[in-house]
């Protein structure tokens, strides 16, 4: 009888996201009696859609494989895997997996959400800190070396503490739902969008809405967070109009996907003071460009996709996750993560 293969393909060319050696041993350590194991060891994409171009290595291996093991999965490579049956994304989202191919067929796909939580989530709080706090304004100060408390004292001063703040929590999944938590212990007012408005608010949340309530929701609330998948419905959701219904007290936080946001009616709503600030962690195009005007912009807090990193963390968490949910395919029960394919997420 011929042993039935995982192909475990995390040789992540951005290091953090590597499978370590711990891992592989961990791995292994659970594979049991009628299993074997291909670790490939050719570089691969992290970035949750694997490579362009699948390695010669994986495309070798993956006709035999049952489960696969990797950062999404490329059409090239899916194609290739005749035996398939379950693939583990170790990406939080779905990336571009959702091909015709893939949702026609009857292979479970499910991802790493929530493994990327608490980074992300303690990102969220101190980007609105930074500006709640007005450290965009002392950061400005300190790089021309201007010491000035008035921006700081004055009667309009920016400066405001937690509890002023009404956030409106575009998606409360793994990464919205451990920001709400986190805002809202520190006193922060939040409001959640969600699919199912009937599963009620989530730890932390006040309230719960739907996406077609976002336009009467904006003007009452001054901190937005997209935290949700980018499907169909979700793409481009805040857009210029929305963003003309915030207040102008209004920061703007996207740790979701850089579509999801209009960026140049973002831009121009900060040059012009109409929005507070702005942290953005994902752009619709990356890198972003070095002559997009928002690295110049003081109002904005920019970071090279990075909110989920935590060394030491992530591989721990990610292989708690795979490791139970291989036992469960096993066993013949429901896993965990698995992704609606005709919903996107």
């Amino acid at each position: 009888m011929t042993d039935r293969l995982l192909v475990v393909d995390l040789a992540a060319t951005s290091k953090n996201w590597a499978l370590t050696p711990e891992g592989e041993r961990r791995i292994r350590e659970a594979t049991p009696p009628g299993w074997r194991i291909h670790v490939v060891t050719a570089p691969t994409s992290s970035d949750g859609d694997g490579p362009p171009r699948p390695s010669d290595e994986v495309m070798n291996a993956i006709s035999e494989a049952e489960i696969y093991y990797g950062f999404g999965i490329p059409k090239l490579l899916f194609a290739e895997a005749k035996r398939l049956r379950w693939i583990h994304s170790a990406a939080a989202g779905v990336g571009s997996a959702m091909y015709p191919e893939m949702v026609a067929s009857d292979v479970i796909f499910s991802n790493s959400a929530g493994v990327h939580g608490v980074p992300i989530a303690e990102y969220v709080v101190a980007g609105v800190l930074h500006f709640l706090r007005g450290l965009d304004i002392a950061i400005d100060q300190q790089r021309r070396t201007e010491w000035n408390k008035t921006p700081f004292v004055r009667m309009d001063s920016v400066l405001r503490e937690m509890d002023s703040v009404h956030a409106l929590i575009i998606g409360v999944g793994g990464l919205g739902g451990g920001a709400g938590e986190r805002l809202a212990a520190l006193g922060a007012h939040c409001t959640g969008v969600r699919r199912r408005v009937d599963l009620g608010p989530p730890p932390g949340f006040e309230r719960v809405v739907s996406l077609d309530e976002i336009d009467a929701e904006l003007p009452s609330h001054d901190v937005v967070v997209l935290a949700a998948p980018l499907t169909a419905e979700t793409n481009r959701v805040l857009t210029a109009e929305r963003l003309d219904r915030l207040p102008r007290s209004s920061i703007v936080v996207n740790v979701a996907r850089g579509a999801m946001l209009d960026q140049d009616a973002l831009c121009e709503r900060l040059m012009d003071g109409r929005i507070r600030g702005a942290v953005l962690d994902v752009f619709r195009e990356e890198p972003l460009p070095a002559d997009n005007p928002l690295w110049g912009l003081r109002q904005v807090l920019l970071t090279p996709h990075v909110s989920p990193v935590s060394p030491g963390r992530y591989w721990p968490r990610q292989l708690d996750l795979f490791l139970d949910n291989w036992s469960r395919y096993l066993k013949g029960e429901s896993l965990r993560n698995v992704v609606d394919k005709k919903a996107g997420y």
